[in-house]
């Protein structure tokens, strides 16, 4: 990630971390008074594969595993190795729960370098990628080699879409969203 927009970033994991901590959303029943739990750590399965388009992208879900609906994060927190911050959810929205239903699924999908032409010579790669759908959990890590990158996950300005219904409506989401940033090719 550029140096510059480092802080941004990690003001952006805490701005998010702070936002999912004070939430609190109505259930979606008839009273509408309960409030939905956020989902715990182990009601969760996250994972993280690479794209078959674009070695640059990581396609994501999250499943819940649970018998009750419960709330993730409307977008994921991905970080790279030990560099600081986080990717950026595009469009930028104000962080909020997601309801994911019992045994429902979300899927995202992450650019891990969103200027190829400045990044050639100043990526940094990172060996492990980690992803969570709530921000005060510990996430789940991927090693570089199980994301298709044995040298490393390079990584510059990273941009993430919010968890979708779909990997496909995830794929055409970052493609509307990166338009522009010179590195979608797919």
């Amino acid at each position: 990630m550029r140096a510059r927009h480092v802080t941004c970033h990690a003001a952006a994991a805490i701005t998010a971390a702070l936002a999912l901590t004070a939430l609190a959303v109505p259930a979606a029943g008839a009273a509408g008074s309960a409030a939905l739990a956020r989902c715990g750590e182990n009601d969760v399965t996250v994972r993280a594969e690479p794209s078959d388009d674009n070695a640059d992208i990581l396609r994501l879900s999250v499943r819940n595993d649970s018998s009750k609906a419960c709330l993730v994060d409307r977008v994921p927190t991905v970080t790279y190795g030990e560099l600081d911050g986080a990717a950026l959810p595009l469009p930028m929205v104000p962080h909020a729960g997601r309801t994911l239903a019992a045994h429902d699924t979300a899927y995202a999908a992450v650019l891990s370098v969103s200027d190829s032409e400045e990044a050639k010579d100043k990526a940094p790669a990172v060996m492990y990628v980690t992803v969570t759908a709530v921000p005060d959990h510990q996430g789940s890590s991927f090693q570089a080699l199980t994301l298709g990158s044995p040298t490393g996950v390079r990584v510059w300005e990273p941009v993430t879409t919010l968890w979708q219904s779909s990997a496909s409506q995830a794929q055409r989401a970052l493609e509307k969203e990166t338009m522009g940033l010179g590195t979608l090719a797919v």
